[in-house]
């Protein structure tokens, strides 16, 4: 679907009233509020900082206040990156297969990363590894999103086609989804059994500095690949043919794609679990600051998409203190209503 005739009105009209234009303007303030948005997550919590005690801790050592820097660096810096990291890969991914599918409802779970790396997640529970090794889970939830990733692209075949990756992710997540029921439903282990209910329902609490040393590397290289296919992107918003005359090849350029939203959504996935609509949403509300170009709409969504993920965290943290209500929970109390309204705004268009 070309978006282009669509926000092309926002843009001139933003353009008369503000001197930067439209995506200069988004993208200045998605850089603020994702700066006041990752101090303030690391201002909250349980063990009450000041302003002052915040700006103390990160800039002192470890020597000067123990205390202060043990809930920073060990605590509330992690959550607070891995939050920024999650967010732009979900966002970043989103963006990027929308601007592909040219189909503005599609998002990561679309190809199967997010059901295939919460299946390798769930299975390290459900076998005993994450009892014995505490990276069982992040680095099992890696290796089934690449194991999903390849099982959609046998699936979809040599020459396969958008449409047919997206019933080969369906398919794909469809299985992976009746693997995790199955695993539920055999365990004997209550407390295994909890301990996998919670994981899905995706979550930053209790994350360390091991989990993002996991999982930064992984996420970097899958939104650096992302972003890289910007202008081949650009050139798929024309459609196929057109892309394929200006010089696109659509076979690498899928390749790539895959690639990047496996390595990206599946290393997020594998640490915080599975938390949705974030790549659905972000793209759909900065699409117009982006002047129908997916490569500039890719950036604003991986800001979009850190903004989204930081707000979120900090309001679990702020309205259900003690007893943090799941990350993946609010994200989809926010995402599936406006998926609804995407839908019903698009059949109006349909019937009009």
């Amino acid at each position: 679907m070309i978006v282009r005739n669509e926000t092309h009105n926002y843009h001139n009209k933003l353009a008369f009233v503000f001197p930067l234009s439209a995506y200069q303007l988004a993208l200045s303030v998605l850089l603020t509020l994702t700066l006041i948005l990752c101090f303030f997550s690391l201002l909250i919590g349980p063990a009450d900082l000041t302003v002052s005690q915040l700006i103390q801790g990160l800039l002192s050592s470890k020597d000067v206040n123990q205390a202060i820097w043990l809930v920073i660096y060990e605590v509330r810096l992690p959550r607070t990156l891995l939050a920024l990291l999650i967010g732009a890969a979900l966002g970043a991914s989103g963006a990027a297969l929308q601007g592909y599918l040219r189909n503005p409802l599609a998002e990561p779970g679309l190809i199967g990363v997010s059901s295939g790396a919460s299946l390798g997640a769930v299975l390290a529970f459900y076998s005993g590894l994450s009892a014995l090794y505490a990276l069982a889970i992040p680095l099992s939830g890696i290796a089934g999103a690449f194991v999903a990733v390849l099982t959609v692209y046998f699936l979809a075949g040599k020459h396969n086609s958008p449409l047919t990756l997206i019933l080969s992710g369906v398919a794909v997540s469809a299985f992976a989804g009746a693997l995790t029921s199955l695993a539920l439903s055999m365990s004997s282990n209550p407390f295994a059994i909890m301990e996998i209910v919670f994981w899905l329902m995706g979550s930053l609490a209790d994350r360390s500095l091991t989990h993002l040393y996991l999982a930064s590397p992984f996420i970097l290289i899958g939104c650096a690949l992302i972003w890289s296919l910007g202008r081949d992107l650009d050139g798929m918003s024309l459609g196929e043919d057109v892309a394929h005359s200006l010089g696109v090849d659509l076979k690498r350029l899928q390749t790539r794609l895959v690639c990047g939203i496996a390595l990206s959504v599946g290393a997020a996935t594998s640490v915080a679990g599975a938390i949705g609509f974030v790549g659905l949403v972000a793209p759909h509300v900065l699409r117009p600051f982006s002047g129908g170009h997916p490569s500039k709409l890719i950036t604003l969504s991986v800001f979009g998409g850190a903004v989204f993920m930081l707000a979120a965290d900090c309001a679990v943290r702020t309205l259900t203190p003690g007893h943090e209500l799941k990350l993946g929970v609010l994200t989809s109390l926010i995402g599936a209503p406006f998926f609804l309204i995407l839908v019903l705004k698009m059949r109006r268009e349909l019937a009009s």
